[in-house]
């Protein structure tokens, strides 16, 4: 007598985003179809990797300590961006994920304000994002690797506001 066992496949769906962007889903709850079925368990729920990209940056820009986000190209760029007119910020700067069935894993680069604790700076931010991650997606934060990559010094805030001062 011969048995078939199916294993369920991990649900990821790439499709086409804004300005030909692909988007990456992930589902978080397989859904069971049927009208018996009670109407929460009616399909599934596909979480898109650029969801826990945006709620793992606002997340830890809420932490004091924390000046900006990415390398140094991508926070040059990002102010080029931020002073066009009806550019929005990208919060997603620095942030890194990789999303499965029901975790994630989350890379973030940091610069952080001379004086901080950078341990504490780092270990506030992981539980800010994974306390985030968690409650609005629902899916497992099984890590958050925290890079600094530079520090803000005070000396370069008042480069900064000159220099925005001899722009306008």
């Amino acid at each position: 007598m011969s048995t078939t066992t199916q294993t369920a496949t991990p649900f990821k769906d790439v499709s086409s985003g804004r300005a030909g962007q692909s988007v990456q889903t992930t589902a978080v709850s397989g859904g069971v179809t049927g009208a018996g079925q009670p109407a929460a368990n009616r399909g599934r729920t596909s979480i898109a990797d650029v969801v826990v990209v945006k709620v793992a940056g606002i997340a830890a820009r809420e932490i004091p300590g924390v000046y900006d986000m990415g390398g140094g190209l991508s926070r040059t760029i990002g102010a080029v961006r931020d002073r066009v007119p009806g550019g929005r910020p990208n919060v997603g700067r620095g942030v890194k994920v990789e999303v499965g069935e029901r975790q994630t894993a989350i890379d973030l680069d940091l610069v952080v304000e001379y004086g901080v604790p950078i341990t504490d700076v780092a270990r506030d931010v992981r539980e800010n994002v994974i306390s985030a991650v968690e409650r609005i997606t629902g899916l497992d934060v099984v890590e958050v690797n925290v890079t600094i990559n530079d520090v803000q010094l005070p000396e370069d805030d008042s480069e900064t506001l000159s220099t925005d001062s001899r722009v306008e």
